[in-house]
């Protein structure tokens, strides 16, 4: 099936973390622009705005349960927590869980949140031996869980990750998904009444595509994207592709569902270099199957 994507924004240079957000006006996608230092917002119209310049590169977004917006801030290794009334303040150090920069996070309907990170230095790497080098032997990290009073611990303890990165929280709120980027996986932890992650196992192998940012639909499949094609693919339980939806020119590094019925699929593609100019784009389409779980 071809699918008919338009382009919904540009003048981005790198988006990540898209999250739809309802609101009185009928409802927002969100999104960090790492080389801005700003968290911005675009409508269905494609009205792109600026809702938070920061001082460091943002990643991870999420919203706790009174509104207060949380944002990861990369370098820092920082969560920062917006408050309704506009306060904006650090909520959680990840110095102690992070080897390197921080990066993708979901949030629960608790106000837990779930932060990945790099493990290493990601470029220098890259520059050093590639990608094929880095996906074959690359260092492991662990995830960060924050609670709501902004309190961390290690996720999952005993256990460590290949670059983890997007994740979802299925419905019933007893599952996360996880994206580990070089180990071309989803992977699948339990969530006990504490948040603390357990019975780690493979959900799916994604290989040969690199698992970036991902979002779930009511069917249980898991929306990825490969920021090594231009394309966003739907992947089952298990591994089999049931859709791909390519993006032109230009690599896919995050998806989201939303929209007013939850079945417009966002996506952000940004070039090879995205520091050098503003030519990142959000694309969308209507897909089959709405969104559901968190975020």
């Amino acid at each position: 099936m071809t699918r008919a994507v338009r382009t919904l924004a540009t003048g981005i240079y790198f988006g990540e973390g898209p999250r739809w957000r309802a609101d009185d006006s009928g409802g927002r996608l969100w999104l960090s622009d790492f080389h801005a230092h700003a968290v911005k917002s675009v409508s269905l119209e494609g009205d792109l705005r600026t809702e938070l310049e920061l001082d460091d590169q943002p990643s991870g977004l999420g919203w706790m349960p009174d509104g207060s917006l949380l944002v990861v801030k990369m370098a820092q290794r920082q969560v920062w927590r917006r408050w309704p009334d506009g306060r904006f303040a650090l909520h959680a150090d990840l110095a102690g869980y992070s080897a390197h920069l921080c990066n993708d996070m979901v949030v629960d309907d608790q106000g837990r949140a779930y932060v990945g990170n790099f493990g290493f230095d990601l470029d220098a790497a890259m520059q050093d031996r590639g990608p094929a080098g880095v996906i074959a032997d690359h260092p492991t990290t662990v995830l960060a869980l924050v609670q709501p009073d902004g309190s961390v611990c290690d996720a999952a303890p005993g256990e460590r990750f290949g670059f983890p990165n997007g994740m979802v929280i299925v419905p019933d709120g007893n599952t996360l998904i996880l994206a580990e980027t070089f180990g071309l996986r989803l992977t699948a932890l339990d969530i006990g009444p504490d948040g603390v992650l357990t019975n780690r196992r493979e959900w799916a192998s994604v290989a040969p595509r690199l698992p970036d940012g991902i979002c779930l639909d009511a069917s249980g499949a898991v929306w990825i994207a490969n920021p090594a094609a231009p394309e966003c693919a739907l992947i089952a339980p298990g591994g089999e592709v049931f859709e791909v939806i390519e993006t032109g020119e230009l690599n896919c590094y995050a998806c989201m569902l939303g929209g007013p019925s939850g079945k417009h699929l966002f996506m952000l593609t940004a070039p090879a270099d995205p520091a050098k100019a503003a030519l990142g784009r959000v694309l969308v389409t209507e897909v089959d199957v709405g969104r559901a779980g968190w975020p």
